[in-house]
């Protein structure tokens, strides 16, 4: 399925660093997110992620309740970022995301991290909420390729992302997996505050689909290298389900692997924010994987699905 991580190659020829020193160079006037706020993070400043000069980190662990390409048997070695570029009113991880609660690290303490997790028998290194600092990773990933790191990188990320900064992520991160929260501009306004969401999400799912294809899993069940896009379901919005999965099956591809996610419930300010002041019912869900089906998506990671394919006559 690809044998060793491109980050290895790229480490070992300077390109690694090239991409590195560059990401870090963008930090003084920021412009990695689409969010583009344009302070001088080198100098500790702060722009709409709240994080300056040093990642924030709240903690790192195995994580075994992942997409099962992801955890296998050991788990997915994730590394949670404190602070976040988009900022959903309804976050699960609020207190992570919001109120910034974690601790600043070096780049040879997150390397050391990336490291303990390879160490401990990980299948992966899941940066989860990554896209504030890409630059951040790069400075302390040839430290940790130094350290002995050899596994795939998993890039977790709400799909704020912009196409430039991506692609010093080229042969460098081995696994997408990118969210696709909403569709409407005014919904991704109101909820997120991120009115260009839907145009940023759908380039940038784009590009990380250029770059690494449709998800690869091995003879044991394990990914190596694609693209795994998310997409939590929400409260009356079976509409925005229905353009989202119709891009992914006509625009990415047919074969790209999604998550229809169930697990929506109102965290954060959501309580403030009808319709998603309640529980998704069953029924939204189930209608959102039949749409799943209608489109032509046919890798989902739901166990029921093929019991719905085969209703709608697809298989």
């Amino acid at each position: 399925m690809g044998g060793a991580p491109g980050y290895l190659a790229l480490h070992a020829s300077g390109e690694l660093l090239r991409r590195k020193e560059a990401a870090l160079a963008r930090l003084a006037a920021c412009d990695l997110c689409p969010r583009r706020c344009g302070v001088d993070r080198l100098a500790g400043q702060q722009g709409f992620c709240r994080t300056g000069r040093l990642a924030k980190v709240a903690a790192h662990h195995p994580h075994f309740g992942e997409e099962a390409p992801l955890t296998g048997s050991s788990g997915s070695g994730t590394i949670f970022f404190a602070n976040c570029n988009l900022g959903c009113v309804f976050c699960q991880n609020y207190e992570i995301s919001h109120l910034g609660e974690g601790e600043e690290v070096t780049a040879p303490q997150l390397a050391a991290m990336m490291v303990r997790l390879g160490q401990q028998g990980c299948h992966n290194i899941n940066l989860v909420t990554p896209s504030h600092v890409v630059a951040q990773i790069l400075e302390a990933l040839p430290q940790a390729i130094e350290g002995g790191l050899s596994i795939p990188l998993v890039y977790n990320t709400s799909g704020y992302d912009e196409v430039e900064t991506l692609r010093l992520l080229e042969g460098i991160v081995d696994i997408y997996m990118p969210d696709f929260k909403f569709w409407s501009s005014e919904s991704s306004r109101r909820f997120a505050k991120a009115e260009d969401y839907p145009e940023k999400a759908r380039l940038a799912i784009g590009e990380m689909h250029r770059q690494v294809g449709d998800l690869l899993i091995d003879a044991e069940g394990l990914a190596g290298h694609g693209l795994l896009v998310r997409h939590l379901v929400m409260p009356e919005g079976l509409d925005e389900s229905r353009e989202i999965l119709g891009f992914l099956a006509r625009e990415i591809s047919p074969a790209t692997y999604v998550n229809v996610m169930d697990q929506y419930r109102p965290c954060g300010q959501a309580m403030d924010f009808p319709p998603l002041d309640r529980m998704l019912l069953p029924q939204e869900y189930r209608q959102a994987l039949e749409l799943a089906g209608r489109a032509g998506l046919t890798r989902l990671e739901q166990r029921d699905f093929r019991a719905i394919l085969r209703a709608l006559g697809v298989v």
